[in-house]
């Protein structure tokens, strides 16, 4: 445990430090070092000269601590198991973005997950563990996407959109000139369309500005529900009313007496919405925000003070004085509201307000049920009635059921305060005309809303002193016409009658039966001449309502339609005028639209059957909507528990291959679109209808049925082979049925075997034209179709995929010829071998692997040729890209080869190997894989941190090799040798041994045990292979000498035991080759000496090499007749490289000058006197010089140039450029020697390189 240091704050470093370990510092002698903490003998801080090491270290720790402390508390919420299924689901994906957010920031390997669960690689395909590679980076994402792919197979593949939530929280309201009681609304107003968005929150506060409610103190607090992504876009502002209750005139208390309250208005305040957003910058984020409340100066203009205050008319309302006004907390919330209760409990805990949005939201749940009348008392024209000033009018509303009993708790003047049973309006000071534009909520119950009536009071409000207020008037309105209609959504003009205060509405049948406005007085022009109520001429008023209901319509058309019987005689009429109705009141009444629609089919068929089919198109493609997507569980529920049409399969058919077979004629076919669009729940109709006839007839007209569906598809087959080049409209018509055509599927599965169903599918999508025929726009629709088919359920029978297989391969190889749409027949390959490696147990899938050998391995192997091709060209040419040259597609074909190879078994490479005509042709195929092997390990394919795939990549190439070389040997060898063909094998097995990823000696111990008992070392078994091909060669060996020393000998320097006792024994082979073939070995000693100095070099070799090298190829010699040559060879070898380890080991670390030059000085002598190898000799001169020259050693510099001096003759020879020096003749260069020496000799203070002088 790290504990800080209370005496030791700084080090002095005494000695040079390094360390194995990587977090230690590197240290050198005199170096200050500043201690922070000490834990077992060790200290932990930074350096003086690198604060910055300390800084990202130390910022990493605290980081890593606080996910390690998220990591503990949310697996101690998992283990306590008290939590939701879907709980349980968010913590699960919370821990695995933590834990890679980890293992990414440490350098540890990604961990591939499903479900947040690590997978096994045994169990799933290639391509399945490439895409979870990819999601596991994105898991916060990947329940989200599932979801999608899940509705785009399944459904039709719209995107539901997401609902937004404001939380909004009263802190306080800072006053000081009120003193009276308030009430504050709250409610989203557009000002762009100058209307109010949204219902209102309602908030009662005392005189001293606190809650009336002592209960409410801390929860004055809503939710303003279901905002979609457009109404963030609007210009939306929160407006506040301040509506006080007291006096008449607040700053007079003559008027009017102190018992009399009357509501007036008081203030404003706005707040935009775009500084809201433009403040939360995270969703859950909730911050603080003060409306400041202005007050408006003419009470004439209360009605638009907001649109005054966010216009900024200053000169009509006051503003108001500092630290004056409400104090509000608002939070942005996203998702359902279900999801959104669950997460913030606490929120919810305190009496939150659900203030909902005028309307229905963009997405209407089926179970979501409302009935919602919107009233907003607009403005009245009143006479003075002979006074001598203007009134004050209250108005009071009442709602009153048939039988005039007041509906009791049917109004809301907001909501956070509970429902009242009568409604008074605040009181404009002085005003004949006033305009109030204030709005109530009437939630009637759906069975008192036909009879009942709203009656509204107007009232005189004296300020004198009794303070009475007097009835003079009053008007009415029904709510529902007595056509069954509601109120439409407008503003309506009502009459006004006069009345006093003596005046009874105990009888409400005495005004019913009066006009209540212009539209009802001209239906009814004979009244009586002495009516109970007279209508004041000159008085009007004005309400207007929005109906929000999912039981109530205003819509003429839909009860006309419902009530058909009662108007047989226009029913075409009316069927004609149902794609006018609006589609919320169509799926408000679903159900009994479509009991109507089949009523009139069994009615007429040979008359209403094709307006009937256009009406159920209409609605199966309004339910594709993303606003009524939710109703499509409902249209399900009802074809499956309420449908009872037996007899409509036959006329939904014949409509439907009428509409077919008319593709080809038409030149509108919106009408044909909009029918292939509707395929999947015509199909779900016609399916459900023929099971209903089959059971109540016990299955009577089965062969007509089936004849019928095959006339059906035949129509369907026309429909897609008609070329649809010269059609942009037949484009559209063949995309929307190919984007439904996978949606019957399971449809016809419950009518038909699965043999059956897949016989229909093949011969559709074999009737499709091929690439060349077609444009991209349909190729791509095409393609799309076929991932559907393979998604679907019918794919996975074993017995439905024999006969589905060979059609798709047929198309997917077309593209894969013509290199196009490669990303989407990617996905296509992927999903198939997910569902082949699934069902790996049936014996079907050895033929499937079979047909996907023949079709697709040669195809594959050149697409990846090109696309890695088109990335390499990419890289070396910068600032250009290709869309399908990314590491998306390369990793996409890379996984479906694998996951292919990976398949196959010995006994596909058997009939693979022998299939083909010509050994020209095997060749080629050999040449093509090696090289996209190759390829995968020259290329950066997959991120160093894909440890399993990787892995898993290297043992597929290198079973697919094992199986392969055979073919080599059998085919290529002896008089038919191919020098080419075997030297991409022995170039891809270096290759192979050398990955990175396979060098298990760079691993932890726990991570090399967990590789070595899934795969074992690969680098053996490749080693194994490559030592059995070599021996294979026979004569032919010499064609590879000394080419292959160089990449022989690398794979030797690999730190591992096996694979050198393998290889060594190579090199005494090539050295007997030689000796046989030129009587020496010099070639092989040059080239393996010229290898060895730079390998080595570059950090390859150890003692262990050395040892191995000397011992085995000693032992073999010994037996030979060029004994004693080799003998000498072998050591010269083992000396060198006891030098070159020796020269780098000095060089690496932190030895004495003395020591490096001593190495230098060795080496270079050795290359002279033992071996004579002058390049050599002169490449570790001037190595010497410039360390000599770094050590400001300026003599010993020249002298040590002088032994190249030597070397050289005054002659006109012509040198080739080397090391640092240009093409130039011998004596050129001696000269420039010579001038260098000098310079050096005479200068000893400003010595420099030789690149510098040159």
């Amino acid at each position: 445990m790290w504990i800080p240091t209370e005496e030791e704050k700084i080090g002095v470093v005494i000695c040079n430090f390094r360390s194995s370990i990587c977090q230690a510092l590197v240290l050198e002698i005199g170096e200050t070092v500043q201690i922070l903490e000490k834990s077992e003998g060790w200290y932990r801080g930074f350096s003086s000269k690198k604060p910055s090491i300390k800084k990202h270290k130390v910022d990493l720790f605290h980081k890593l601590r606080h996910v390690m402390n998220e990591l503990i508390d949310l697996r101690r919420q998992l283990i306590q198991g008290h939590l939701a299924q879907d709980q349980t689901r968010e913590i699960k994906r919370h821990i695995t973005v933590r834990l890679d957010w980890g293992n990414e920031h440490l350098g540890l390997d990604l961990v591939p997950r499903k479900e947040f669960e690590m997978v096994d690689p045994d169990q799933i395909s290639v391509s399945e563990l490439h895409k979870l590679h990819i999601s596991s980076r994105h898991c916060g994402q990947q329940s989200t996407n599932q979801s999608d792919s899940t509705r785009q197979r399944h459904g039709d593949g719209c995107r539901v959109p997401v609902s937004h939530h404001l939380f909004i929280n009263l802190k306080s309201f800072t006053y000081n000139s009120i003193s009276e009681d308030a009430d504050v609304f709250f409610f989203l107003y557009d000002t762009r369309e100058a209307k109010q968005i949204s219902e209102k929150f309602m908030v009662k506060l005392n005189k001293n500005g606190g809650p009336k409610n002592p209960e409410k103190v801390d929860r004055l607090c809503a939710l303003f529900t279901d905002l979609s992504s457009k109404d963030l876009k609007r210009d939306l502002y929160i407006v506040a009313h301040v509506i006080r209750t007291g006096r008449m005139l607040l700053n007079d208390s003559k008027k009017g007496p102190p018992h009399v309250q009357y509501r007036r208005p008081y203030g404003c305040a706005v707040l935009a919405m775009s500084d809201v957003f433009h403040t939360i910058t995270d969703l859950k984020e909730e911050k603080d925000f003060v409306l400041k409340v202005y007050t408006c100066n003419n009470e004439n203009e209360w009605y638009q003070i907001q649109e005054n205050i966010i216009r900024k008319s200053n000169t009509k309302y006051s503003a108001p004085s500092t630290n004056y006004g409400l104090i509000i907390s608002l939070q942005l919330l996203r998702g359902e509201l279900e999801q959104i209760r669950r997460e913030n409990q606490a929120v919810f805990n305190r009496a939150l307000a659900l203030t909902r949005k005028l309307g229905f939201p963009d997405v209407i749940l089926p179970g979501d049920i409302r009935n919602d009348l919107y009233l907003t008392l607009e403005r009245g024209e009143f006479e003075r009635g002979g006074k001598s000033v203007q009134k004050n009018i209250e108005v009071t509303l009442y709602v009153l059921y048939a039988d005039g009993d007041t509906l009791k708790d049917c109004i809301s003047l907001g909501s956070g305060e509970p429902n009242t049973s009568e409604y008074r309006s605040f009181v404009l000071y002085h005003n004949n005309s006033p305009r109030w534009s204030e709005m109530v909520k009437l939630p009637i119950p759906i069975d008192r809303f036909r009879g009942s009536h709203l009656r509204l009071e107007f009232r005189h409000c004296s300020t004198k002193d009794k303070g009475e207020k007097k009835l003079f008037g009053f008007a009415f309105t029904p709510l529902m016409r007595e056509d069954g209609t509601t109120l439409s959504d407008e503003s309506h003009e009502l009459y006004v009658y006069k009345c006093d205060e003596n005046a009874t509405f105990s009888n409400q049948g005495l005004y019913l039966s009066l006009p209540c406005c212009k539209e009802d007085f001209n239906s009814c022009p004979n009244l009586p001449a002495n009516l109970p109520f007279q209508r004041s001429p000159k008085e009007t008023f004005w309400v207007s309502t929005i109906l929000c209901s999912t039981k109530l319509t205003q819509n003429v058309d839909l009860l006309a339609l419902l009530n058909w019987k009662a108007h047989p005689d226009r029913v075409l009429d009316i069927l004609g005028r149902l794609r006018q109705i609006s589609g919320e009141e169509i799926v408000k009444f679903l159900r009994d639209v479509l009991d109507t629609l089949f009523c009139l089919l069994d009615d007429n068929t040979d008359k209403y059957g094709p307006l009937v089919f256009q009406s159920l198109v209409f609605i199966i493609n309004l339910l594709r909507d993303s606003r009524f997507y939710h109703f499509r569980p409902v249209m399900d529920s009802y074809i499956q528990n309420h449908f009872a049409g037996a007899l409509a399969y036959k006329e939904l058919i014949r409509c439907l291959k009428w509409y077919m077979d008319r593709s080809a004629e038409v030149v509108r076919q919106d009408h044909i679109q909009e029918a292939m669009r509707a395929l999947e729940y015509l199909f779900k109709f016609i399916v459900q209808s023929r099971i209903l006839y089959s059971r109540a007839t016990c299955g009577m007209e089965e062969e007509q049925f089936r004849a019928s569906i095959q006339e059906l598809f035949q129509s369907i087959r026309f429909v897609l082979s008609l070329d649809s080049r010269s059609s942009e409209n037949l484009v559209f018509t063949q995309a929307a049925l190919l984007n439904s055509f996978p949606d019957i599927f399971d449809e016809l599965l419950q009518m038909f075997t699965v043999q059956e169903v897949a016989e229909y599918v093949r011969g559709t999508l074999g009737s499709m034209p091929s690439t060349v025929d077609i444009g991209q726009s349909m190729d791509v629709v095409k393609l799309q179709s076929i991932a559907r088919t393979v998604e679907s359920r019918l794919f996975f029978f074993p017995e439905s995929r024999s006969i589905l297989l060979p059609v798709v391969l047929h198309h997917i190889h077309l593209h894969l010829r013509q290199q196009r749409e490669l990303l989407i027949c990617s996905g296509i390959l992927g999903s198939i071998f997910s569902i082949i490696k699934t069902s790996s147990m049936e014996s079907s899938v050895q033929e499937e692997v079979e047909m996907m050998v023949e079709s697709l391995l040669d195809v594959l192997l050149q697409t990846l040729l090109s696309i890695m091709s088109k990335s390499h060209s990419v890289e070396t040419s910068r600032g250009q890209r290709c869309p399908q040259c990314t590491a998306e597609i390369t990793g996409e074909y890379v996984s479906c080869l694998l996951s292919l190879l990976r398949q196959m078994t010995e006994i596909h490479f058997h009939h693979l190997l022998n299939n083909f005509h010509s050994k020209e042709e095997l060749k080629e195929f050999l040449l093509k894989i090696f090289c996209v092997f190759r390829n995968l390990m020259k290329l950066t394919i997959f991120p160093r941190d894909w440890s399993v795939m990787r892995l898993l990549t290297s043992h597929i190439i290198v079973v697919t090799t094992q199986f392969l070389s055979p073919a080599l040997h059998k085919n290529f060898s002896e008089a038919d040798f191919d020098f080419k063909v075997w030297n991409s094998f022995f170039s891809l097995t270096v290759l192979y041994i050398n990955q990175p990823s396979l060098q298990l000696e760079a691993l932890g111990p726990a991570k090399r045990k967990k590789v070595l008992d899934k795969h074992g070392d690969m680098r053996v078994m490749m080693a194994y292979e490559l030592f059995s091909m070599w021996q294979k060669l026979g004569d032919n060996k010499p064609h590879f000498i000394p080419g292959m020393m160089g990449p022989f000998l690398g794979v030797t320097l690999v730190p591992q035991t096996e694979v050198r006792n393998i290889m060594i024994p190579i090199f005494h082979d090539m050295m007997d080759w030689e000796q046989r073939k030129n009587g020496n070995f010099k070639q092989v000693e040059a080239e393996l000496m010229d290898k060895l100095d730079s390998m080595v070099s570059d950090g390859k070799g150890d003692d262990n090499h050395r040892e191995l090298f000397s011992l085995f190829l000693l032992e073999k010699i010994e037996q030979e007749t060029w004994r004693e040559t080799g003998i000498s060879f072998v050591t010269s070898v083992t000396r060198l490289v006891e030098r070159l380890l020796d020269y780098r080991d000095c060089m690496k670390g932190d030895e004495m000058e003395n020591k490096k030059i001593g190495g230098s000085v060795n080496l270079m002598n050795f290359y002279k006197s033992e071996v004579n190898k002058e390049d050599m000799y002169i490449r570790y001169i001037h190595k010497l010089c410039d360390l000599h020259l770094h050590a400001e050693d300026y003599t010993e510099a020249a002298f040590t140039l002088l032994l190249y001096w030597e070397l050289l003759q005054w002659e006109d020879r012509p040198l080739r450029d080397f090391l640092h020096y240009p093409c130039q003749s011998e004596w050129q260069r001696k000269e420039n020697l010579s001038l260098l020496g000098i310079w050096n000799l005479s200068l000893p203070g400003v010595g420099f390189p030789v690149r510098d002088f040159i």
